[in-house]
């Protein structure tokens, strides 16, 4: 049999990057094989038997972890109602302490496009591009989102982009109910200081975290909603998350519908 060729680093990097593996955790290479040519280490004596001490407290009883949920969601309400502007609730989440995922994600992704677009699209969480670049929607489901956009005579220049989340969580897991009750002031705050004509929610948990129902995508798609935000009323309409259309590319149909609606309200209004 002839043997495979060896993968190249370009291809060993992809392999990586697949599997999910998108940080290093030491920056020297560590050669496992010097080891096992080096001589065993001398046996150690055991060490002396102490009395049993009490254990120490964890971080959480001392109070030193992060706050209770409901204690994070009143301050994240009380935060976001406070923000005058974008910028000031940008600056207001940059600083907010109350949801882990900020500790764990590389930085905030706010939005992007324009403020004063008459559309507005809220995804659920950044992904690993996201994370590194700071923008919604930039990977592979914002390449498709821009085409989707462009089909109708939209692109980021006219349009608002957001995500419930504003940090990525964990290998892309999915956020948790109080993680997301947690963010929801804020793009709550975020939607009323756009004041969009139109919301367009992307996928099924923006859809039913923003819109209050409990009805999958399957249902809800198409069909037009009313937005409180207590100054207005904001017609919403769910469609598709590109991130679902790019595994599942027979529902483009079913998006290219709503987007034809989308662009009929536009035109109209």
């Amino acid at each position: 049999m002839i043997p495979e060729p060896a993968p190249t680093v370009r291809e060993l990097l992809a392999f990586y990057l697949e599997a999910g593996v998108d940080c290093a955790l030491a920056e020297e290479p560590i050669d496992r094989l010097a080891e096992l040519d080096a001589p065993p280490p001398a046996p150690r004596a055991a060490p002396p038997v102490e009395a049993p001490r009490p254990v120490a407290a964890p971080a959480a009883m001392r109070g030193e972890a992060a706050p209770a949920p409901d204690v994070a969601i009143a301050s994240a309400r009380e935060a976001a109602r406070t923000a005058p502007t974008l910028e000031a609730l940008r600056e207001l989440m940059q600083n907010f302490e109350g949801c882990a995922l900020k500790h764990t994600a590389t930085r905030l992704v706010f939005a992007d496009g324009n403020p004063q677009a008459r559309i507005m699209f809220v995804g659920e969480a950044p992904g690993r591009d996201e994370d590194i670049e700071g923008l919604p929607f930039v990977g592979r489901s914002g390449k498709l989102l821009d085409l989707m956009i462009g089909a109708i005579g939209l692109n980021r220049t006219t349009a608002y982009i957001a995500n419930v989340i504003p940090w990525r969580p964990p290998g892309n897991r999915t956020p948790t109910p109080q993680e997301t009750q947690i963010c929801l002031p804020f793009i709550q705050r975020q939607i009323e200081l756009v004041n969009p004509d139109l919301l367009v929610t992307l996928g099924n948990p923006s859809t039913q975290t923003l819109l209050s129902t409990r009805e999958g995508i399957m249902r809800t798609r198409g069909r037009w909603f009313d937005y409180e935000t207590g100054q207005r009323t904001i017609r919403a309409l769910p469609t598709f998350h590109p991130a679902y259309l790019l595994r599942s590319p027979s529902y483009k149909r079913l998006a290219w519908q709503d987007l034809r609606a989308i662009a009929k309200v536009l035109a109209v209004s």
